[in-house]
């Protein structure tokens, strides 16, 4: 069973209709007992970090996220739930993340041109670090077993992930090189929103429901 975390932030509703549709079985639940008795976690989110690891920590589900995946358990977070996995994200000041996956979250003003919009909300591709000659790897992330290089997800973001190259397994070129996906170990964060991304998303949720 999948459980999907529930916090009060996020489309809930939309990733679990995903789900279903590949046939997965799954749950929209903040217990933290149906949580350790599942096979799975995802950890959806949008809005600001600070206010989401905050309602995280208020019923403690941050340590059970915590400890169910440093025991080994499959977590995969989803747009700010990919943020939160993190150290700590610069929104409105600086706030603690889960610690799951060293790096930070930044803003992309700065970073993107001037001319670019932000948020950034659309679809864009996806660049495999073996395909930009970054970090290499003979074997394509076990999400990613689906889809192709160059295949087109949704993202809507202000905020991305850096100083995480060794856990970096997908970009996205939006005016910069920008973090699209990232995986330590048994922990996966998509910065796009695979349960809006057509076939190309189910295909990661597939993958993600076959571990």
């Amino acid at each position: 069973m999948i459980a999907i975390v529930d916090y009060g932030v996020g489309n809930l509703f939309s990733l679990q209709s995903s789900l279903k549709s590949i046939g997965a079985d799954v749950t929209v639940t903040g217990d933290p007992t149906v949580l350790r008795a599942s096979d799975k976690i995802l950890l959806p989110g949008v809005g600001a970090f600070g206010d989401a690891a905050e309602k995280l920590r208020e019923n403690g589900l941050d340590q059970v996220v915590i400890s169910e995946a440093r025991n080994g358990k499959p977590l995969m977070g989803i747009c700010l739930g990919m943020q939160l996995l993190f150290e700590e994200g610069e929104e409105y000041g600086i706030h603690p993340g889960l610690g799951l996956v060293p790096g930070r979250v930044v803003s992309m003003k700065g970073v993107v041109p001037s001319d670019y919009k932000i948020p950034h909300i659309g679809w864009n591709h996806l660049i495999f670090p073996e395909n930009r000659g970054g970090r290499c790897s003979s074997e394509k992330s076990p999400i990613f077993k689906y889809i192709e290089n160059g295949d087109c997800v949704y993202f809507v973001h202000s905020f991305y992930a850096t100083d995480c190259r060794e856990s970096v397994i997908a970009d996205t070129e939006y005016g910069a090189l920008l973090t699209a996906a990232v995986q330590k170990d048994n922990v996966f964060g998509c910065q796009f929103h695979p349960e809006k991304s057509g076939q190309v998303g189910l295909s990661i949720l597939k993958a993600f429901c076959e571990l």
